[in-house]
């Protein structure tokens, strides 16, 4: 049976309990891309789709390598609030990430050799590339669904904290408000946090690449959304939970930019180097 879509809203009432799902804790960074001009937008998708990406694959000591491919047109899924910046500026909208998880805190170290290969190539697809830097065990994948629960549609959420708000604040909201609200929509079938460290341009400073990332443009946090399907994302950013939340943030964040994520595609695995890259 179908149910109405005011009957959806209603079910997506923010749970009162503040009681976090089980986690993971993780060491992952992601490096936010822009494809370059004077080719298609998907012939630069596809390149780093194709040959960057098995440079990225060979690193050692991966634990999982995702590509998330955001949809050309984003303007942004967040609802409008006053005071904060959900509209995604047209000149700083992101094509893509590269979600790099680690083995641990030592594998950045072993895989130096093959991360100057990346460097070297980034040129030929991306105009601009932001890494943001995560300590390790600061990202949380929650157990908000069974494994065999598809995903079919993601979304992925980057927070720009509000001048004069202390960090740890606004972590403290993160885990401890927003996160057991997210969970308790029900609705979830992904859900992934980073925490990011302050933004160092010379931990990411690639030949040829532009690194411009103004303090005011800075994120410092990102929440990756998985649904059954695109229409069940259409009912979470339309809901009362959603409002609700976006009120309780405005005091914390300045921006709160939600994208359309178009694919999420995996290279590597449980440390493995998978043969095709899994959606």
């Amino acid at each position: 049976m179908t149910i109405p879509a005011r009957d959806q809203k209603a079910r997506m009432a923010i749970s009162p309990s503040t009681t976090q799902p089980p986690f993971k804790k993780h060491f992952t960074s992601s490096i936010l891309l822009w494809v370059r001009p004077g080719q298609s937008r998907q012939t630069g998708m596809d390149y780093w789709n194709g040959p960057h990406s098995g440079i990225i694959a060979a690193t050692p000591g991966l634990a999982e390598y995702r590509q998330i491919h955001l949809a050309e047109h984003n303007p942004g899924l967040w609802p409008a609030t006053a005071g904060v910046e959900t509209a995604i500026p047209a000149d700083r909208q992101i094509d893509g990430i590269a979600e790099v998880t680690f083995q641990s805190a030592l594998s950045p170290l072993r895989g130096r050799k093959q991360t100057a290969l990346a460097h070297k190539d980034e040129v030929n697809v991306f105009r601009r590339t932001l890494l943001y830097a995560a300590p390790p065990n600061s990202s949380r994948w929650y157990d908000v669904a069974t494994p065999a629960k598809t995903v079919g549609s993601r979304a992925i959420i980057y927070l720009r904290r509000r001048r004069g708000v202390r960090p740890s604040d606004f972590r403290k909201f993160l885990k401890k408000e927003l996160i057991p609200a997210l969970a308790g929509t029900g609705i979830l079938k992904e859900l992934r946090t980073q925490s990011f460290m302050p933004w160092i341009k010379k931990m990411w400073d690639t030949p040829n690449v532009a690194h411009d990332n103004p303090s005011d443009q800075r994120f410092h946090a990102s929440i990756i959304l998985g649904f059954a399907n695109n229409a069940a994302r259409a009912t979470f950013f339309d809901s009362t939970a959603v409002q609700d939340l976006s009120h309780q943030l405005k005091p914390l964040a300045s921006a709160i930019h939600a994208y359309e994520v178009e694919a999420a595609l995996t290279y590597v695995k449980h440390s493995q180097i998978l043969p095709h890259y899994e959606v």
